[in-house]
C-alpha cells in the first residue's frame, strides 16, 4: 500500500480498515495474552477490562501511524503500547482501591518513563494494596522506550512530549483524589495556567491535558524522519489545547449517561446549559480548525478534526442525550461534508458489528 499520508477520506479509510486497524489488533492480543498471566487478581481484571472496552482509543490513535511512511508499524507498536499504559491506569485509578495522589502520581510516572528511553522502571504500585503484575507495566514501558530508542530525532522532541505528559500527568492524579478535593484541585491547577489559556474554563483544560493525540502526531513524525524541534513546537501548539480539548469532550459528552450513574466525574456537566455547551463546542471546531492550518499534510489533521465528531456523534450512546440532535446537526454543519461522511460511515460500522 502506498505510504502517501492520505488527504482524502476515500484513501483514509481503506489504509485505516485494511492496514492500521489489522496491525492494531494483532498488537493488543499480544498485551491480551500479557495481562492474562498478571498474578494479582485486581490488576489483571483491570488490565485485561482496559482492553476489552477501550479497543477503540489505540485504534484511533494508530490513524497516526499513517504519518510515519514506511515505519508505520514501530509507531503502531508505540501508540497500542503507550495507549494500553493510559487507559490501563485510568482504569487502575477510576475503580481504585486506592484515593492517594501519591499512588496515583507514581503510577503514572510509568507514562513519563515510557518516553524517556534510558530510564528504569520502578515499582509504580508501591503505594498501594495489589503488588504483583508480572511485570506487565514494565513491559509496556519498556516497549515505548525500545521504539523511541529507534527515532533519530528524539532528542528534538523530547521537551514537548514531557510536557504535554506533565499536563496529562496532573490531570490524572487530580480528578481521581478524594471525590470533595477534585474541583479545588483542578480549578487551583488550571489558575496556574490560566495566563496562556485565558479562553478556557477549569473544565475545558483539563480535558485538553487528558488526550495523548499531540504525542502521538509528534511521534509519528519523528517516525517519518520530518521532524524537527521547531515542528514539534507547531504541533504541540496545533494540538493542544483545542484539538485535545475536542476530543476529551466529545469523549465526556457521549459518557455523560453512564458517568450520571456510577457517579464519575465528567466535565460536561458542568457547563451551564446546553446551549452554552454547544457553543463551545461549536468554538472548539473552528479554533481546532484554525490552529492547525500550518501544520504539513494539513488535510489530514482536517480529517482528524472532522473524524472526531463524526465518529464520537455516530456512537449509539448519543441517542440517550437529551437535545442531541441539534448538537449532532450543528456540529456535523460545522465540521463540514467529511464529518458527515465519518458519521455516517460509524453508524454503518457499528450496525454491521450488532449483527
Amino acid at each position: 500500500m502506498a505510504n502517501r499520508v492520505p488527504s482524502s477520506a476515500l484513501t483514509l479509510m481503506p489504509a485505516v480498515y485494511l492496514k492500521i486497524f489489522p496491525a492494531v489488533n494483532r498488537e493488543l492480543d499480544f498485551w491480551t495474552k500479557r495481562a492474562k498471566q498478571i498474578p494479582d487478581d485486581e490488576l489483571r481484571t483491570q488490565a485485561l477490562a482496559s482492553i476489552a472496552t477501550k479497543r477503540f482509543h489505540c485504534q484511533g490513535g494508530a490513524i497516526y501511524a499513517l504519518l510515519a511512511g514506511e515505519r508505520w508499524w514501530e509507531t503502531i507498536r508505540f501508540i497500542v503500547a503507550y495507549q494500553t499504559i493510559s487507559d490501563y491506569l485510568d482504569n487502575l485509578c477510576d475503580r481504585s482501591t486506592s484515593m492517594d495522589p501519591k499512588d496515583f502520581r507514581l503510577l503514572h510516572q510509568s507514562m513519563v518513563d515510557a518516553l524517556t528511553p534510558g530510564n528504569t522502571a520502578t515499582n509504580y504500585y508501591r503505594l498501594r494494596k495489589e503488588q504483583q503484575d508480572g511485570g506487565y507495566l514494565a513491559d509496556l514501558v519498556y516497549t515505548c522506550q525500545q521504539t523511541l530508542r529507534q527515532v533519530e530525532s528524539y532528542p528534538v522532541i523530547k521537551c514537548e512530549l514531557l510536557e504535554l505528559q506533565a499536563l496529562y500527568g496532573d490531570l490524572q492524579v487530580h480528578k481521581h483524589v478524594k471525590v470533595a478535593e477534585r474541583i479545588p484541585r483542578l480549578t487551583n491547577w488550571h489558575q496556574g495556567h490560566q495566563k496562556n489559556w485565558p479562553s478556557l474554563s477549569w473544565y475545558e483544560f483539563s480535558a485538553a491535558a487528558g488526550s495523548t493525540l499531540g504525542i502521538f502526531c509528534i511521534v509519528a513524525y519523528a517516525f517519518g524522519e520530518k521532524m524537527t524541534a521547531n515542528l514539534a513546537r507547531e504541533i504541540s501548539k496545533g494540538y493542544f489545547p483545542y484539538m485535545q480539548g475536542l476530543h476529551i469532550l466529545l469523549d465526556y459528552y457521549i459518557d455523560q449517561r453512564e458517568d450520571k450513574e456510577e457517579g464519575d466525574l465528567n466535565f460536561c456537566f458542568y457547563y451551564p446549559d446546553q446551549q452554552v455547551m454547544k457553543n463551545r463546542f461549536i468554538y472548539f471546531v473552528k479554533q481546532t480548525n484554525n490552529h492547525i492550518q500550518d501544520l504539513p499534510d494539513r488535510k489530514f489533521h482536517e480529517m482528524i478534526q472532522q473524524g472526531l465528531v463524526g465518529l464520537y456523534l455516530g456512537d449509539p450512546k448519543v441517542k440517550s442525550l437529551a437535545g442531541s440532535r441539534g448538537m449532532t446537526d450543528k456540529l456535523l454543519g460545522k465540521s463540514g461534508f467529511k464529518a458527515k461522511f465519518f458519521h455516517w460511515n460509524t453508524k454503518v460500522y457499528n450496525k454491521i458489528k450488532k449483527k
